[in-house]
Order: C-alpha cells, then sequence, then structure tokens
C-alpha cells in the first residue's frame, strides 16, 4: 500500500513542488488549496504518476476543513506524512502603519489554519503510531528585519508549535520537523504586495534565490532518513542572503 502525504497550500510555489516530489517518489498525494483551477490542472498532471485527491481548502475556514477531511476517499484516509505550507506575508509596512486585515489574515492562515490541520491529522498518527508533522516556517521566525512584525511573529510560532508536538508525542514513533526557508522565488513575493509583480521582483533582482524544488528537495529528504531519525528544524538560505551587522541608528 502506497504511503500516503497531505500538502496543504499544494497549488503554486514550495506546495506543488512538494507534491510533485513526494508522488514521483510512490507517494498517494492529497493537495490542498484554495485555487481550484491550480489545484485541479496539477491534479491531472500527477494522475499519470500516482494516485491522487485534490480538494479545495480553505485553512482559515473551520467548514472549509470540516467538509475537506469529511470528504476523503477511504484510500487517503491515513495520512502519513502532513507538509504543513499554506501559509503567506502580506505587506511590508512598520507596525504603526501595518494593516490590521493584514495581520489577521497572517494569523488565521499561518499559525489557526496550521494548527486546525495539524489538530485533525494527529490523532490517526498517534492511534497508528507512525506519521510526519513536516511544517513549513521561516527564517523569518528566528532573525526579524523591518516590515516583518507579525509575519516574524507568526513563523516563530510554527517554530515554537513544532517543538511542542515533539514534546507532547515522547515515545511515539512520531516525528516532527519545521524547514526554515529564507528566500525563495515563488508567488510569495507577489502576494506579500498584493500582486505588484514590479515591487515583487526587484526583492530577487540581482540573487539566485531558492526555489520552490529546492525546498520540495529537502521536505522529502527529511521524511526519507530512517524512521528513527527526527530532523527537528533545518534553517536554509541561498548563498546569496546572510546575515547583517546589527542596526544602530545614530543621532
Amino acid at each position: 500500500m502506497k504511503k500516503v502525504v497531505l500538502v496543504t497550500g499544494a497549488s503554486s510555489g514550495i506546495g506543488e513542488a512538494t507534491a510533485r516530489k513526494f508522488a514521483e517518489n510512490g507517494f498517494a498525494v492529497i493537495l490542498a488549496a484554495r485555487s481550484e483551477d491550480k489545484l485541479n490542472a496539477l491534479a491531472e498532471a500527477l494522475q499519470s504518476v500516482t494516485d491522487v485527491h485534490a480538494a479545495r481548502l480553505d485553512v482559515t475556514d473551520p467548514a472549509s476543513i470540516d467538509a475537506f477531511f469529511l470528504s476523503l476517499p477511504e484510500a487517503f484516509l491515513h495520512i502519513d506524512v502532513l507538509v504543513n505550507n499554506a501559509g503567506l506575508a502580506l505587506g511590508l509596512e512598520p507596525a504603526h502603519e501595518a494593516y490590521m486585515e493584514d495581520w489577521e489574515t497572517m494569523v488565521q492562515t499561518n499559525i489557526m489554519g496550521l494548527l486546525r490541520v495539524t489538530r485533525r491529522v494527529l490523532p490517526g498518527m498517534v492511534e497508528r503510531n507512525a506519521g510526519h508533522v513536516i511544517n513549513i516556517g521561516s527564517t523569518a521566525g528566528n532573525w526579524p528585519y523591518p516590515g516583518g512584525n507579525a509575519y516574524g511573529g507568526t513563523k516563530a510560532f510554527v517554530q515554537q508549535f513544532s517543538r511542542g508536538l515533539r514534546s507532547d508525542l515522547r515515545g511515539k514513533a512520531i516525528r516532527v520537523t519545521n524547514i526554515e526557508p529564507g528566500m525563495c522565488e515563488t508567488n510569495f513575493s507577489n502576494v506579500r504586495f498584493k500582486w505588484d509583480t514590479e515591487k515583487a521582483s526587484s526583492v530577487y533582482q540581482g540573487t539566485q534565490p531558492l526555489s520552490g524544488e529546492d525546498i520540495a528537495d529537502i521536505v522529502y529528504w527529511v521524511n526519507s532518513t530512517p524512521a528513527h531519525v527526527n530532523v527537528n528544524t533545518l534553517e536554509v538560505m541561498p548563498v546569496s542572503q546572510t546575515w547583517a551587522p546589527f542596526h544602530i541608528h545614530r543621532e
């Protein structure tokens, strides 16, 4: 029987690349995202490779989550790997100028959405005493930058929640990993700047950023290690990105 992976935010970027990677390596794949057109196109592309189930999922909506899990076909009920990839950043304004609705959307997606999906999948893993939860965090959860206020806070939550899961699952054969990408060229900046493509493309100008495929390779690798090996946290940046000196404001 094929192992089953559930990938949220699977319609593009890291999520799409991750779904493709697991499919190519023999996993049955559950594709979940809000964009049904992109989701269905990906499902069609993968059907010749493996077993696929695709369904719309809005992680910010508890009713959508209920409908999604209640409609899972029997062959996809036992989820072996959960990749919590759905997430976003909105805006780059300083905190005193940021839009509260952007903050709330990031919290609902990056925190509450991850909690809701994990809570639905985890009991089955515990019952079977097997599974792997892979959360997509961010270097922003470790290192602050101007305008990264609420987004960085949500990804710091992902880091600490991942650690908490590891503690709660002591003695069980369930793995938990937090992958923390740095600069990665996907739809991320387009979403952050609300589809101002010029502003989004300037983020990557003159660099060789990570790609969705780079992160997908890492996600697959941490799951393919021996069952007794748990990669707790893996932070990854492109070579072109590093830390800056402390900023000091001088009068």
